[in-house]
């Protein structure tokens, strides 16, 4: 029999706005399109330090550690599925509802259970298509700590829970919470359909891309000047190439640490490795003593690719 203990975490929960007209629509077209979301979705939150805890039909459930990296795993997920679904027809588009709560959970073997799971699947239920709904507990701890915007959206009632569950819409783009206004204790508002489009520009201007491009060019203009000042002081020797590899590392660093593409522990081997080689080829000597380390990056990079969930 499986350990039953609890632990206070944050529950991601995620499905498909539609799903069920889309399978009707086409189904071997649908349940490609959800293979290939699924694989980004559990990438990215993979990539945040989370774990993906079960799916089912079209919903996804999964669980953080992290408060803040809950909701930047929302907010990429969103970021890159917009562009998905921007080359898609209106009609054909797979926008996913996410809902994220911290609370207690029991966890029994690999599953959780309780009403911090249950809040967060009725939260994912009141979300816009294409949108996030967080909880007031998830507020609380990333308001100051996540390049978006948030709108209240009053008391949620949640079965088994007394009290209204205060919830927000994590603002990206022109998404905004369409909940029905029976969902809602206060008057609802009309809000506007999110658009992919201007969803995918509006995260991207959100999200820390230009302060990594100042960063590039503040070590672009180091390593021209270094090489500059070994040109004109030149001896017959171009020591400038080791800083000038450091900062190129450095910048590749600085661009894992944004980047939502590949796993970034993995990427972040892979730059090290890099780096070495480059030192390597630097110091020649006939002999390339630097796959050895390489050898030991590579063996790692692939352990952690095997036990990936």
């Amino acid at each position: 029999m499986s350990e039953t203990r609890r632990k206070l975490t944050t529950i991601f929960c995620a499905d498909v706005q539609d799903y069920t007209r889309l399978m009707g629509a086409d189904e071997e077209g649908t349940l490609a399109s959800l293979k290939r979301c699924r694989e980004a979705m559990g990438r990215l939150i993979e990539s945040h330090g989370g774990r993906v805890i079960n799916t089912w039909g079209d919903g996804l459930i999964a669980d953080f550690p992290s408060v803040v990296e809950a909701v930047r795993a929302a907010v990429d997920t969103q970021n890159e599925l917009a562009g998905f679904n921007a080359r898609r027809p209106a009609d054909g588009r797979m926008l996913f509802r996410i809902g994220i709560n911290l609370g207690d959970v029991i966890v029994e073997g690999e599953d959780i259970y309780g009403d911090g799971v249950n809040i967060a699947a009725r939260l994912q239920a009141s979300a816009a298509a294409g949108g996030i709904v967080i909880s007031s507990t998830v507020y609380d701890q990333v308001r100051n700590k996540v390049a978006v915007g948030f709108e209240f959206l009053g008391p949620l009632m949640v079965k088994n829970v007394d009290e209204g569950v205060p919830s927000y819409a994590v603002k990206i783009g022109d998404a905004r919470d369409e909940t029905p206004p029976a969902e809602r204790s206060g008057p609802a508002r009309p809000q506007p359909q999110p658009q992919p489009a201007v969803m995918a520009a509006a995260i991207s201007e959100a999200r820390p891309a230009p302060r990594g491009r100042r960063l590039y060019g503040v070590l672009a203009v180091i390593a021209a000047v270094l090489i500059c000042i070994n040109l004109l002081s030149w001896q017959g020797v171009f020591w400038a190439r080791f800083p000038v590899l450091a900062l190129a590392v450095v910048a590749a660093l600085a661009w894992n640490r944004d980047q939502t593409l590949f796993n970034r522990k993995i990427t972040s081997l892979a730059i090290v490795a890099l780096g070495i080689a480059g030192i390597n080829l630097f110091t020649w000597t006939g002999q390339f003593w630097a796959m050895w380390p390489i050898l030991g990056i590579a063996a790692v990079m692939g352990v952690r690719w095997s036990m990936r969930r």
